[in-house]
């Protein structure tokens, strides 16, 4: 019984192998193909037309040719404020000299920049910011107006001036003045009783306006509307209670000369009473002052030195006849 049994399950082994053999399981379907696609290259980046222009380059600086004008200019009046880490800016050069670019492209071409010089270089530069008119200083019409003779480049040097001198003038005072008014200058170096003139702070421009209108405008006057004299000679002001007459019809050039003298006091006259004379005189009836009186015997040396008595010359307070 037990060998049929195994002699089943045998027989059914083998005959079950082949078909298990023969059977396979169940594929899996094939996935789609993805669709194939034309692809088109790349197009090409569009050229760099597009791009935004490249800036001019900037011009050199008019330094880079004219260094010594430069270097003096950085301490000039007219370039306060206006220099850049050191450097003079072409704008600044040009607000004088125009547009700059065709000279500098023209290699320093001298026919393509302005320079001033002149009656014209004056009009065209200097006036443009200094044309000042009024009751008393003018331009145009004073003392030392814009002229073709004289000019504002006659005296003043906006590249070179002197170094110690104010206001950007090409030489010093008393040396610039000395090329027209070589008297008055004269008087200054070769006479013995003179102002200092160049010494202590005093110049001619102490009491004259340069750009002052002709006639009394050309003197600097006081706050009070006084003759410049007055403004250092103080105790000689007044007023006086008893006027010496000199001063009431004239002033302090009726006796003085104003720039040098060979008197002392620089008086006018040798002596004192040679001066006093000329209007306390016992000849003439049409004199400004009173004659002396009769005991004074003006042929002697004591009576021929007025201020040893009448030291109040200028005026006083306590006496008629300025004993005192």
């Amino acid at each position: 019984m037990r060998s049929h049994l195994i002699g089943a399950l045998a027989l059914a082994v083998l005959l079950g192998l082949p078909a298990l053999a023969q059977e396979k399981p169940p594929e899996k379907p094939p996935e789609p193909a993805a669709p194939v696609t034309q692809t088109t290259p790349p197009a090409t980046a569009p050229a760099a037309a597009s791009a935004t222009p490249a800036e001019p380059a900037a011009l050199p600086a008019c330094s880079d040719c004219h260094a010594d004008q430069a270097k003096a200019f950085a301490a000039n009046a007219h370039a306060h404020g206006q220099i850049k880490k050191g450097e003079v800016p072409n704008a600044l050069c040009e607000s004088c000299h125009g547009d700059g670019k065709a000279h500098i492209e023209g290699g320093g071409d001298k026919e393509k920049i302005f320079k001033p010089a002149g009656l014209l270089g004056s009009n065209k530069t200097c006036m443009s910011c200094h044309d000042i008119s009024n009751d008393r200083i003018s331009r145009h019409a004073g003392m030392h107006a814009n002229s073709a003779v004289v000019n504002c480049l006659t005296c003043h040097s906006i590249h070179s001036s002197e170094a110690h001198a104010p206001h950007l003038l090409a030489k010093k005072q008393l040396t610039l003045c000395d090329s027209c008014h070589m008297t008055q200058v004269s008087s200054f170096r070769n006479k013995p009783y003179a102002h200092r003139i160049g010494r202590g702070g005093m110049e001619c421009s102490s009491c004259h306006e340069p750009h002052g209108r002709p006639g009394a405008a050309s003197l600097r006057t006081t706050s009070a509307g006084e003759l410049p004299c007055l403004g250092c000679h103080a105790d000689k002001r007044g007023p006086f209670v008893f006027q010496h007459g000199a001063i009431a019809v004239g002033d302090c050039m009726t006796c003085h000369e104003p720039h040098g003298s060979s008197n002392p006091k620089r008086l006018k006259r040798s002596t004192v009473s040679q001066l006093c004379l000329e209007c306390h005189s016992p000849i003439s009836g049409t004199t400004l002052g009173s004659q002396p009186p009769s005991f004074h015997n003006l042929t002697l040396a004591r009576y021929q030195n007025c201020t040893t008595c009448h030291v109040a010359i200028h005026g006083s307070n306590r006496d008629p006849q300025l004993l005192k």
